[in-house]
């Protein structure tokens, strides 16, 4: 009698945990099924004029061709454009670091205050720049956004370039602030090889880390991270959670080291060996994000994976000088400048697949072959991926930018922001602050130097001079007031730094 009680007790505790196991096996692979997975597509110094998708517009916001746009070959951006909703205002800060703690912060760097590159292992502040920048860059105890949705039941994972913190920091580990997987992130900001055969840079300096599989083999760097990506993917699936992959690339930054793979295609082009070089990595962009688009779709995910593809700041392109009208042209100026060819980047949102009765994407619906002329940018993108992926960020956490949904159907939705970037330090161009809003823009020079035209305003009118030909700082004083009061106003409520005197005091924006 004991023995048939005792064993009628088991099968009932066998058939509550076989229960229990089967509804949470269902409610994980009904979760994993109709939450979006994400793909954040992050490429190192690729500016608006780097590819065959036309960004720009003409006077009745049709999408205008250039030169550049037909010296790139990018078809799978093309097609990806074509599915979704393209930006043509989006703004990014003028080099990468900033940038890119921006991405995973919602942050502007005024605020996180890493406003410049982080070099792995000396403090580059500059001369003038201010002691209290944030060169350890992003830390374990930050609001993140991958370390947000790894508490939402995410898979987060990083795969490419991190450069998120120097030697020794929290940030130089991925997995230090959010992620489960770190493939390729370190402290440094390009490699040290794009080539297997030269085991990209193991051994010298820059090594691109977890790549050993790869060594001696004739392999692209752009192509070895793709395959990694899809693998993580893989897993992910397997595992049956949703996914987020930061997936930044290592091109096109310099070296510029050809692509084998599509070089061939600019040999006729006229242009030097290291243009042809820098299109090469262009194009191995562009396969992997159509060899990326056909794995998600094989694997059947395609359709509830949003893809956000962009620039880390603006164009580096080997095709003039920092303030030429040549790399990124129409548009003055290159990464590092303080004009919009440094700080404008390209913006593609897109589902994998577009089916407009999937349930995440009747959630997110997008306008496609859409372009998007208000103005955006790499603030939005953290309560943006928040927002889809419905995850709440702490009261306490500061955003500095707003959700993309409502500009994503095709809609203008109230948008008051402006852009703030701020980079108290020497590049190309130094020392410097310039605010964005709506039609103005000012720049607000703290050494006035031959980079400004020893001027220290320029404001720039882009509805009537989109190329910033003309600095009517001296004919718009009551703009120019207003714009540099707006700028002021902005880098206060960030708890900015600033460029510091001789005697290492800081020195404030003037308003006129």
């Amino acid at each position: 009698m004991l023995r048939t009680v005792f064993f009628m007790a088991c099968l009932t505790c066998w058939a509550v945990w076989s229960n229990a196991a089967a509804a949470l096996a269902m409610s994980r692979q009904d979760d994993s099924n109709s939450r979006p997975n994400i793909v954040l597509i992050v490429v190192d110094d690729l500016g608006m004029m780097d590819s065959s998708v036309p960004f720009l517009t003409d006077a009745a916001g049709q999408p205008q061709r250039y030169p550049l746009n037909d010296f790139y070959r990018t078809p799978h951006l093309e097609a990806l454009a074509a599915r979704g909703v393209r930006f043509n205002q989006f703004q990014a800060m003028s080099v990468c670091s900033p940038t890119r703690l921006t991405l995973l912060t919602g942050q502007n760097a005024a605020r996180h205050r890493t406003t410049n590159w982080i070099n792995p292992t000396n403090n580059n502040r500059g001369a003038r720049g201010p002691t209290q920048w944030n060169w350890e860059g992003l830390r374990t105890h930050s609001v993140s956004l991958p370390a947000l949705l790894r508490e939402a039941g995410y898979r987060t994972m990083h795969i490419g370039k991190g450069h998120l913190g120097p030697v020794g920091s929290e940030g130089e580990d991925p997995t230090r602030v959010g992620f489960d997987v770190n493939i390729g992130g370190s402290s440094i900001g390009q490699p040290g090889s794009y080539y297997g055969l030269k085991k990209f840079g193991a051994g010298g300096t820059h090594p691109v880390p977890h790549l050993e599989s790869y060594y001696d083999r004739d392999i692209f760097l752009t192509d070895a991270l793709n395959r990694e990506a899809c693998s993580q993917i893989d897993q992910s699936i397997a595992e049956e959670q949703p996914f987020f992959l930061n997936f930044c690339h290592y091109a096109v930054h310099a070296p510029f080291q050809a692509d084998a793979r599509f070089v061939t295609d600019y040999e006729s082009s006229g242009r030097s060996a290291q243009a042809q070089a820098f299109a090469s990595m262009v194009a191995g962009v562009d396969q992997s994000v159509g060899d990326l688009l056909k794995h998600l779709e094989q694997r059947g995910i395609a359709e509830q994976t949003l893809i956000l593809f962009l620039g880390d700041n603006g164009s580096d392109a080997p095709l003039g000088g920092p303030h030429e009208v040549a790399c990124a042209a129409p548009l003055r100026g290159k990464k590092g400048s303080h004009y919009e060819g440094g700080m404008r980047a390209p913006l593609i949102v897109a589902w994998g697949k577009t089916n407009e009765d999937h349930r995440c994407q009747k959630s997110l619906p997008l306008a496609a072959n859409s372009i998007q002329s208000q103005l955006a940018s790499v603030c939005d993108v953290f309560p943006t991926v928040a927002d889809v992926a419905k995850v709440a960020v702490p009261g306490h956490h500061q955003l500095d930018g707003q959700s993309l949904r409502s500009l994503l159907n095709g809609k203008n939705g109230p948008r008051t922001s402006g852009f703030l970037m701020h980079f108290p330090h020497e590049h190309r161009s130094s020392y410097f602050t310039s605010y964005r809003k709506d039609r103005w823009k000012v720049v607000y020079h703290y050494l006035p130097s031959a980079q400004s035209g020893g001027q220290r305003f320029e404001l720039f009118d882009l509805q009537a001079d989109p190329f910033e030909s003309t600095n009517v700082a001296a004919s718009e004083t009551e703009v120019l007031q207003s714009m540099m009061q707006q700028l002021v106003a902005e880098l206060q409520a960030c708890d900015a730094v600033y460029p510091e005197d001789e005697q290492g005091r800081p020195m404030m924006p003037i308003v006129p």
